[in-house]
C-alpha cells in the first residue's frame, strides 16, 4: 500500500497542508468541550464569575480574608487604592484568596444554630465580624482551630466557596450580576461560534484538497498502467488477463483512490485527535483516565478478531472481480455464437455462478463488518454510563464540577471517535491493499520485449528480412515451437508461408514485429538484428495486418489513416482502391465518414479485412506482413487485390501467410512449415514436385485441372 502511495507524485507536497489544516481542525474541536464547560460551571453554576479574584475588594471584607492569610501574601496582590478599597495588583492573586475566601464565605454563612456552645451573635454580625473584634491573642488560637477545620477540603469544594465569596462582594459593590452573568455566556458562546466556524472552513478546504490528491492519484495511476500495458509484449499480455487488466484499472484504481482519500482525511486526522482528546482528559485531573484505557483496548481488541476473520475473504473478493468480468466479458463478445448454439442457459449458469460467488463473499465480509458497529454503539454508551457513574461520585464528593465531566465525557467520546475513524479505515484497507498489490503487479512487471539503450532509430532502406536458425519457445516452457528457421524474404517479392493448423506460422511472423523476442538465433532486416532497434521505429516499418482484423470506433477515414495521421484524402482513396474496399465504401452515404462501430461489427468480415489491408498500404512501410488476411474474401476480390498489390507496392517486402494454395500459387518463394519446422521452401511448381505436405495440402484444396493451371502459370 506504501508503495503505490508514491504515484501521488507532486501533489504529495499538499499533504503537509493538509496535515497543518487538520491539526488546527483537531484543536478547534478539543476546544469547544472545555468552553460548554466554562458555560455550565461558570456561566451558569458561578453566575458568570471566572475567578474569585475579583478586580476591587472593600475594607472590611479584604480585613476579613487577611485573618486567613496563611501565607502573608495578599496584601501584595492586592493594595490599597487610597478610597479605602483594595485593588488587584498581580496574577497569582487568585491563588492567594482562594484559601481566604472559601473560609470567611463558610464563616459568614455558617449556621450558629447547629455549633454547640456557641452564644448568639448580635443582629446583622457574622462570625468573622466577631473575629475581626476580638483580641489578636485571642483571636489567634480560634483562627488555628478554625484552619484546621478546613484541611479535609478539596480544591474544588474551596473554589466554589471562593466564587461564592466573589459573588457576595460583587453583589455588595452594586454590581448587576445578571448582566454579568449573560455577558460571559454570549461572549463564550461566540467565541464557539467563531471556532465552529474555522471548523467548517478548514472541513471544507481539507475535503476540496483531499478529494483533488484522490482524483490526480487515481488519473496519475490509471495512466501509469496504461502505459505499462501498452508497453507488454504478447508475453505479458498472455500473464494478465484482459478481463482482469480491465478490473485492475478501474476497480482497483477506485478502491485504492477511496483509501487515500480516507487517509488524507480521517486517517492523519483520527491520531491527532486522539492523542489531543488524551492530552485534554489527562489535564482535566479527574482521575477517571482508566476508562478511556479499557474502551481503546476493548476497540482495538474487536478490530483485530473481525480483521483475522474478514481478511482473507478480502483477498479473495478481487479475484472473484476478476472472474465475473471475464465471464461476462466472454459472453457479450460471443453472444452471437452462444445464440447460435443455443446455450444461452448454460452460459447464464456459468455467469450465476461467477455472480454468486461474489454476492457470497461480499455477504460474508460485510456481515462481519456490519457486526461492529453495534459493538461499538455498546462500547461507546458503555464508556457513557461508566464516565457519567464515577462522575457522579465525584461531584458529590466535591472533586469535580459538573461541566468537568461534561467535558471529560466529550473529549471521551472524541477519543472512541479517532478510533472509530481507524476502524473504518480498516475496513477498507485490507481490501485496498489487496487492489493496491494487484495494481503494483502490473506496474513492477517488466515487459519481456524492451529496447537496448543504444538501439537505432535509422537503418531500414529496402527492408529484406532474414531469419537465421530462429527457434522460439514461450517463456519458461522447454518445448520449442519453431526450430531452425533459415529463409530470406527479398525486397520487391512476395514470401508465402504456409502449413497446418499449429504450425508456427503466425507465431514466426509475430517475431519480425518484435511481439515476442527470438529464443535463440536471429532476425534481421537489411542486415540489422531486429533488437538493434527501437521497437517505435521497428514497427513504423512494418503494416501488419493481423489475422483477426481489428477496427475501431470512429469513421472509415479515422481507421484507415490509423497508422499515418497526416494523409490525405487520396492516398485513402488509393489504398481504399488497392485493397477493393473503394466501391463498398463509395455505396455508404457518407463514404469515407461512414461510422464504424466497437470492433468493426457494423461491417461484414470481408469488408473488415479489406479495411485493415488499406490501413497497412496507408501507411507505406517497407514490410508488408498479412497474417491469413484475405480467408474472407471470395477468389475474385482475392485474386483482384493481390494483383493491385503486386503493382503498388513492388518495391517493399510483403510476407503472407494463408491457409489456401490459391492465394499464394503466385509468390516468389513459398515456405511450408510442419511442427514449427521447415519443410520445403520454393516456388509452387517446385513444392509440388519436391515437397509432399505442400502437395497433400494442394491436391486437398485444388482439382486437378486447378493444379495443371498453376503448372502452367508458373512456367
Amino acid at each position: 500500500m506504501i508503495k503505490i502511495l508514491k504515484h501521488l507524485g507532486k501533489s504529495a507536497l499538499w499533504i503537509p497542508v493538509i496535515v497543518v489544516l487538520l491539526i488546527i481542525q483537531a484543536y478547534c474541536d478539543l476546544s469547544l468541550p472545555q468552553y460548554t464547560s466554562d458555560i455550565v460551571d461558570v456561566g451558569i453554576q458561578q453566575g458568570g464569575i471566572e475567578s474569585a479574584a475579583i478586580e476591587t475588594i472593600r475594607d472590611e471584607s479584604f480585613q476579613k480574608l487577611l485573618m486567613f492569610d496563611k501565607n502573608n501574601i495578599l496584601m501584595k496582590c492586592y493594595l490599597n487604592d487610597g478610597d479605602g478599597d483594595y485593588s488587584i495588583a498581580n496574577e497569582n492573586a487568585e491563588e492567594a484568596i482562594l484559601y481566604p475566601a472559601a473560609v470567611v464565605y463558610a464563616l459568614d454563612n455558617a449556621d450558629l444554630s447547629q455549633m454547640e456552645g456557641m452564644p448568639p451573635l448580635p443582629d446583622g454580625m457574622t462570625l468573622t465580624d466577631a473575629l475581626l473584634a476580638m483580641p489578636e491573642e485571642q483571636r489567634a488560637p480560634v483562627i488555628e482551630q478554625i484552619n484546621a477545620g478546613f484541611e479535609g477540603y478539596s480544591d474544588i469544594m474551596l473554589s466554589q466557596m471562593a466564587i461564592e465569596f466573589a459573588r457576595a462582594e460583587l453583589n455588595a459593590q452594586g454590581t448587576d450580576m445578571n448582566s454579568l452573568q449573560m455577558n460571559y455566556i454570549f461572549r463564550t458562546g461566540a467565541k464557539m461560534l467563531g471556532i465552529a466556524f474555522i471548523i467548517m472552513l478548514v472541513t471544507i478546504v481539507v475535503g476540496y484538497l483531499a478529494a483533488q490528491l484522490g482524483s490526480l492519484f487515481g488519473m496519475n495511476v490509471r495512466e501509469k498502467i496504461f502505459r505499462k500495458v501498452i508497453s507488454f509484449s504478447n508475453s505479458e499480455m498472455d500473464k494478465f488477463s484482459t478481463a482482469s487488466l480491465i478490473t485492475r484499472s478501474t476497480n482497483d484504481i477506485m478502491q485504492v483512490q477511496m483509501v487515500v482519500i480516507m487517509i488524507l482525511r480521517m486517517v492523519l486526522y483520527a491520531p491527532i485527535m486522539g492523542i489531543g482528546g488524551i492530552i485534554k482528559v489527562v489535564n482535566t485531573g479527574t482521575g477517571m483516565g482508566w476508562i478511556i484505557v479499557v474502551a481503546v483496548a476493548a476497540i482495538v481488541s474487536l478490530v483485530a478478531i473481525l480483521m483475522a476473520v474478514a481478511m482473507p475473504k478480502f483477498k479473495i473478493m478481487q479475484k472473484l472481480v476478476d472472474r465475473l468480468n471475464l465471464v461476462t466479458r466472454e459472453i457479450l463478445t460471443g453472444l452471437q455464437v452462444i445464440r447460435a448454439f443455443s446455450r444461452e442457459e448454460y452460459e447464464e449458469e456459468r455467469f450465476d455462478k461467477a455472480n454468486s460467488d461474489l454476492m457470497k463473499t461480499q455477504l460474508f465480509t460485510n456481515r462481519v463488518m456490519t457486526v461492529m458497529m453495534p459493538f461499538m454503539t455498546l462500547i461507546m454508551n458503555g464508556i457513557s454510563v461508566l464516565i457519567i457513574w464515577f462522575g457522579a461520585k465525584g461531584i458529590d464528593n466535591g472533586e469535580m464540577q459538573v461541566g468537568d465531566m461534561m467535558a471529560f465525557l466529550t473529549y471521551s467520546m472524541q477519543i472512541v471517535m479517532s478510533f472509530l475513524m481507524l476502524t473504518m479505515i480498516s475496513i477498507m484497507l485490507p481490501r485496498a491493499a489487496v487492489s493496491a498489490g494487484r495494481i503494483n503487479e502490473v506496474l513492477e512487471s517488466e515487459p519481456s520485449v524492451t529496447d537496448k539503450d543504444n538501439a537505432a532509430e535509422k537503418g531500414i532502406t529496402t527492408g529484406k528480412v532474414v531469419f537465421d536458425n530462429v527457434s522460439f519457445s514461450y517463456g519458461d516452457s522447454e518445448e520449442q515451437v519453431l526450430h531452425d528457421i533459415t529463409f530470406t524474404a527479398e525486397a520487391g517479392e512476395t514470401t508465402a508461408i504456409i502449413g497446418s493448423t499449429g504450425s508456427g506460422k503466425t507465431t514466426l511472423i509475430n517475431l519480425i514485429p518484435r511481439f515476442f523476442d527470438v529464443t535463440s538465433g536471429k532476425i534481421t532486416i537489411d542486415g540489422t538484428d531486429v533488437r538493434d532497434f527501437t521497437q517505435h521505429y521497428l514497427r513504423e516499418n512494418i503494416g501488419l495486418v493481423p489475422q483477426k482484423g481489428v477496427l475501431f470506433s470512429g469513421t472509415i477515414s479515422s481507421n484507415l489513416s490509423f497508422g499515418l495521421e497526416e494523409a490525405t484524402a487520396e492516398q485513402l482513396a488509393e489504398a481504399a482502391e488497392i485493397a477493393q474496399a473503394r466501391n463498398f465504401i463509395e455505396e455508404k452515404e457518407e463514404k469515407f465518414e461512414s461510422p464504424i462501430a466497437q470492433g468493426g461489427t457494423n461491417v461484414s468480415g470481408g469488408q473488415k479485412q479489406r479495411l485493415s489491408i488499406a490501413r497497412a498500404i496507408v501507411k507505406k512501410p517497407k514490410i508488408y506482413i498479412f497474417d491469413d488476411s484475405f480467408s474472407a474474401l471470395d477468389y475474385k476480390t482475392d485474386a483482384a487485390l493481390r494483383k493491385a498489390l503486386h503493382e503498388k507496392v513492388a518495391d517493399s517486402t510483403v510476407i503472407i501467410v494463408a491457409q489456401r494454395i490459391s492465394t499464394i500459387l503466385n509468390a516468389d518463394k513459398i515456405i511450408v512449415l510442419d511442427e514449427g519446422k521447415i519443410a520445403g521452401i520454393g516456388k509452387h511448381e517446385e513444392l509440388l514436385e519436391n515437397c509432399e505436405i505442400y502437395s497433400q495440402i494442394a491436391s486437398s484444396q485444388l482439382s486437378e485441372s486447378e493444379l495443371k493451371q498453376g503448372r502452367k502459370e508458373a512456367e
